[in-house]
């Protein structure tokens, strides 16, 4: 899972704020409402990774 990733689709705006070396940093903005839609989507996928990892 692409935690930056998630976070853009939930609707957050993510920020490259430095770079040092292979190290990067970023700041991630959003309303309230952007932040539960991005808990319930961490929460989903996972759900969706234990549960393919449990029919293996």
């Amino acid at each position: 899972m692409d935690i930056l990733d998630v976070a853009r689709q939930a609707g957050m705006t993510v920020v490259l704020e430095a770079r040092i070396g292979r190290q990067e940093y970023h700041s991630v903005h959003g309303s309230l409402a952007a932040l539960q839609s991005f808990a319930e989507r961490v929460r989903a996928s996972t759900m969706e990774e234990t549960q393919a990892v449990e029919h293996e």
